[in-house]
């Protein structure tokens, strides 16, 4: 079955036709780094994270890339602030690396995996690579930009699609727009390509003055640079189609560039509702979540409980019901791999039930990466499993072992960390022996010595709990 993909150009699902069988190139936006990373980037990374895994999963090659914003006014304005009195060009440098090195850290801890290619918008400006520079000279050899006073214009009445992500008319556009004071633009939708150098501001050298490149350039230098004029998947925030990326599209296709085909974009991130805002004080760090819930997957069934394309809202009580259904696959997990061990790869003996599942799993990964739909096998899954697991007939032993390696599979794909969350302060084996020893005291009638076992492990993170076939356990989280 094909996968399709919905395409914010043409406002429609499409099949994914690589350019080239079995390759997929894919670029990302990724952060501007002047603060710490929320759940909000969390958002943006894990989306695109399971995409990739997913494409990878069903055999594609993927390149990735995700770009690294290292100097803008958001990053002078914080250099000027952290370092107050030093050297604004060392200043800068100083914040860029320290708020991408916090970015990375909460990326290892999210489990997103790393780009194949993490290039920064500081590496295509030097005298060595002056791939911003050439790519400008260019738009403005072929008459589609302009300098004025040590500025470099993107001409906006050069592009004749102008509007086409955005689905918006250039004429609507015009009307609402404006020159802003120190612009020096023949129109107002004209976009900067390149600033002139302002006094102790980081700067490059460039033919018409030094300065530093406007934030819609680098993603089509980068891009070009490194996964061709013709790329396959281009993806961001709906924050961000204008108008970055209808910049993008511009000014690569007034080089001549073809760019991407498909553009996914997804929903953003509300609190309680509202947007997440500092002066609210709902402004959430990966950091912040956490530290207070200790495991990413609980963030991470939340993102895929609402499909990428749609808005998600997060709430304390919707971390709760994530906590709830973690804990449920995590203890299911549990119980298969105490009763049939890891399996790495899905075993070649089962079927029936347990292979519906995970067809019905792939058809819905299939359309457009619909998470929800995908998660609610697994769930659907889980239950099953639990009805069964305490039964000896061996259909159903083979089906449960078969389930174990298939909800592994489902999880990897999904970047979940089940089995890699939970610390183990007491091993399988251990509890396995208290419980004996448990039940024989309880046979013997010795029951505050039994019950001093039940508390002893319940101090280590071990519930148990005693049911009519026996005395199962789970991991506290």
């Amino acid at each position: 079955m094909p996968i399709l993909i919905y395409n914010s150009l043409t406002r429609k699902k499409e099949e994914l036709v690589p350019l080239k069988p079995q390759e997929i190139k894919m670029y990302v936006c990724g952060p501007t780094v002047y603060d710490q990373p929320h759940i909000g980037h969390a958002r943006s990374a894990y989306v695109f994270d399971v995409i990739r895994r997913y494409l990878i999963y069903k055999g594609y090659k993927v390149k990735f890339v995700r770009n690294v914003t290292d100097v803008d006014d958001k990053i002078i304005a914080k250099a000027q602030k952290e370092f107050e009195g030093e050297e604004l060009n060392a200043a800068v440098a100083k914040v860029s690396a320290k708020y991408l090195g916090l970015y990375h850290e909460d990326m290892q801890a999210l489990g997103i995996l790393d780009p194949d290619y993490e290039p920064k918008a500081t590496e295509y400006v030097s005298a060595a690579n002056p791939l911003m520079q050439k790519f400008i000279q260019l738009l403005i050899d072929k008459g589609n930009a302009y300098v004025s006073e040590g500025d470099v214009y993107f001409d906006i009445k050069k592009a004749r699609e102008y509007g086409k992500l955005s689905h918006q008319a250039l004429e609507k556009m015009e009307a609402g727009s404006r020159i802003a004071l120190g612009e020096k633009k023949r129109d107002p939708l004209d976009f900067a390509l390149w600033k002139a150098a302002k006094p102790g501001e980081p700067a490059w050298e460039s033919p018409w003055g030094k300065g530093r490149p406007g934030w819609h350039i680098e993603c089509s230098v980068m891009s070009s640079d490194i996964l061709g004029d013709e790329f396959d998947i281009h993806g961001g925030g709906l924050d961000l189609i204008f108008p970055h990326h209808e910049n993008e599209i511009a000014q690569s296709e007034g080089a001549g560039k073809k760019f991407a085909k498909y553009w996914m974009h997804h929903g953003l991130l509300t609190i309680n509702s509202q947007k997440m805002s500092k002066s609210l004080g709902n402004f959430i760090t990966v950091k912040d979540f956490l530290n207070k819930y200790k495991h990413a997957d609980l963030l991470k069934l939340l993102f895929l409980s609402t499909h990428y394309l749609h808005p998600v809202d997060y709430t304390e009580e919707k971390i709760k019901e994530a906590k709830s259904a973690y804990e449920g696959i995590i203890n299911l997990i549990n119980k298969l791999d105490r009763k049939y061990g890891s399996r790495d790869k899905v075993s070649a003996g089962g079927g029936g039930a347990i292979l519906q599942y995970k067809e019905k799993f792939i058809e819905y990964m299939d359309d457009d990466f619909n998470t929800p739909r995908a998660l609610s096998v697994l769930f659907e899954m889980v239950k099953l499993c639990n009805i069964e697991i305490d039964g000896n007939n061996a259909s159903k032993a083979e089906n449960l072992n078969y389930a174990l390696s298939v909800i592994k599979e489902m999880t990897e794909i999904l970047g979940l960390n089940f089995l890699t969350d939970v610390p183990k302060e007491i091993y399988d084996n251990d509890v396995e022996f208290k419980i004996s020893t448990r039940n024989v005291l309880k046979k013997e009638k010795k029951y505050a010595e039994a019950d001093k076992i039940r508390k002893e492990l319940e101090e280590k993170g071990i519930i148990l709990e005693d049911t009519k076939t026996g005395t199962t356990w789970r991991r506290k989280l």
